[in-house]
């Protein structure tokens, strides 16, 4: 019997997938834990730059780069930018950290100011929702030993993905109201 083999395999895949998909749908409600707190002004952000072409994000005080992330993005950011609600891309263009979640379903988050004017514009003019929700955000909750990995594919739905640990280094370096950037291209100040 060849067929008891592959059903044995077919069990034990869909069982995986299933427990992997509760144990997500748990540790979502769970939350990220307590934040932590936010680094001295004087050490803090004042703009974040994130270069789609090398999936890099940079935080940066004037001109200086302070500090460089290795992204995740979503599955169709060298589509250009996010149109459409599901279009799985990551916008482009000039935003704003506008507010943050210490309970998001990812580990911590920080809302980017996604639609602005123009997209909700662009979008009532096509006929469809421009979508939003777009953050930048650690793994998902629970999942955080896979941040070896998290980058070998651009898995959001349109967000910037970072480790969890980054994450907790961006929350505190980034507050509400710093601008974002989002590229196709941009290399850092020599």
């Amino acid at each position: 019997m060849r067929t008891r083999p592959l059903l044995l395999a077919a069990t034990v895949l869909m069982s995986g997938v299933v427990a992997a998909f509760g144990y997500t749908k748990v540790m979502a409600r769970v939350g990220s834990g307590t934040p932590p707190p936010y680094a001295a002004a004087e050490e803090q952000a004042d703009r974040v730059i994130v270069s789609k072409s090398d999936r890099k994000m940079y935080l940066l005080r004037g001109q200086s780069v302070l500090k460089t992330y290795d992204i995740a993005m979503g599955s169709a950011w060298d589509q250009g930018h996010k149109e459409r609600e599901g279009d799985e891309r990551t916008p482009e263009g000039d935003y704003v950290i506008d507010w943050r979640n210490p309970n998001s379903m990812a580990h911590l988050s920080l809302h980017i100011s996604y639609p602005n004017d123009a997209d909700k514009a662009a979008a009532a003019q096509g006929g469809y929702s421009p979508g939003g929700n777009i953050m930048i955000h650690g793994l998902p909750n629970g999942w955080g030993a896979l941040a070896a990995w998290h980058t070998w594919l651009n898995w959001t739905d349109g967000c910037v993905a970072v480790t969890d640990a980054e994450m907790r280094e961006i929350w505190s370096l980034t507050p509400t109201g710093t601008p974002i950037s989002l590229r196709p291209h941009w290399s850092p100040p020599v």
